[in-house]
């Protein structure tokens, strides 16, 4: 995690993956807004206030999060002065503002308790996502591994409004594995490939019409 200070007000903290496995953090939870993405922007805070001096305690506190494509995520920090007359903080209110810009998903990886709960989450997500639905599916591969059946999500251009969107829909079906190349290539070598495009093609010939 690199930490820069932009100006008084405002610091840019860049971080990748491998920074919110480290504090036990995965995609999902970073993107659905969770307690632990909550605190992870507050673990910011800390560390910014202890290497370049940036205090947020009485202010109210901006984050622009936006993807980049070679896997980092750059975040903005603003502190907004408080007009005192009105109220004061004892804590920094985190605001958090992701960027509407074009991300791409390199690689994520989900598992399924059983095929019907993934037929389940085909159906939900077809019926109720608002983006297109062909972004996701066309790079999906199902596979059966040790009795788990994993979706296997690569190369995804989106944006971050519909990777939120995806993980609040999946997140009721299924729980985030990993987003790691060693288990990916474990999936090839052992497991047990079942579709490709996937999420279409077990809606289209499993659930009932």
């Amino acid at each position: 995690m690199r930490i820069e200070k932009v100006n008084d007000d405002k610091i840019k903290v860049t971080f990748n993956m491998e920074d919110l496995s480290e504090k036990n953090i995965d995609f999902h939870s970073f993107m659905s807004n969770s307690i632990e993405s909550q605190k992870l922007f507050l673990d910011m805070l800390d560390e910014a206030k202890n290497k370049v001096g940036f205090v947020t305690d009485d202010y109210k506190i901006l984050i622009e999060t936006a993807a980049c494509d070679n896997g980092n995520f750059i975040c903005n920090l603003t502190r907004i002065v408080p007009d005192f007359k009105q109220e004061t903080f004892s804590k920094p209110t985190v605001h958090i503002k992701k960027k509407n810009t074009s991300s791409k998903s390199n690689m994520t990886i989900y598992a399924f308790n059983s095929f019907d709960d993934f037929v389940d989450f085909c159906d939900f997500f077809v019926n109720n996502f608002k983006g297109d639905i062909s972004l996701f599916s066309s790079n999906s591969k199902l596979f059966l591994y040790d009795g788990v059946y994993y979706l296997l999500l690569k190369d995804i251009m989106t944006d971050l409004d519909l990777l939120e969107s995806f993980c609040a829909c999946i997140s009721e079906f299924a729980y985030f594995v990993s987003n790691s190349n060693c288990f990916e290539n474990k999936l090839f070598e052992f497991g047990n490939l079942i579709i490709d495009n996937a999420i279409l093609k077990v809606f289209k010939g499993f659930v009932k019409k």
